[in-house]
């Protein structure tokens, strides 16, 4: 079977806007995740399988270079948004990709208006971007627990140090 994971790939919410609509004319529900992703790594899986089993369709809004750079510091991300949004849509739990360029997904999130928001539990309701959002239209904001001893940066920590 061949997978074009390029379809579920998309550069801003105006190329992904009709996909939308036809997954709401489906009554699909609507879960929505945001991250940099710059190293994927089993607590992204987790994460991410977790959220899918919260709705129909899982979107994943993804942080762009310029983004990553501004939250992470230099030298990040390790892999390019391309790169990123490939690994992440290779899922088949993850059903898009939306890259976004400001700091937070909180104006995607607003075109969006997913049925649940899901972050991590290292977030407070009031830190998640878009959570206010989401609460207004009726949605759901959920926190799940992460996975223990795994991140990105102690990742690259690791890496670092290796002698």
């Amino acid at each position: 079977m061949k997978f074009d994971i390029q379809t579920k790939i998309f550069a801003d919410f105006e190329s992904f806007e009709s996909t939308l609509k036809q997954w709401r004319s489906q009554g699909d529900s609507i879960v929505f995740t945001n991250g940099c992703f710059d190293i994927i790594h089993h607590g992204h899986v987790d994460s991410l399988l977790k959220s899918s089993d919260m709705g129909s369709r899982l979107i994943l809004g993804l942080n762009s270079d310029e983004s990553v750079t501004l939250l992470k510091g230099r030298g990040r991300p390790v892999l390019n948004v391309d790169a990123r949004a490939s690994l992440l849509a290779a899922f088949v739990f993850v059903d898009a990709v939306i890259v976004f360029h400001e700091e937070t997904p909180a104006n995607l999130i607003k075109q969006i208006l997913p049925d649940v928001l899901v972050k991590g539990k290292e977030y407070e309701l009031h830190e998640i971007a878009g959570h206010e959002t989401v609460l207004e239209h009726g949605g759901k904001v959920e926190r799940l627990d992460l996975v223990s001893g795994i991140s990105t940066s102690e990742l690259i920590d690791r890496i670092k140090n290796l002698d």
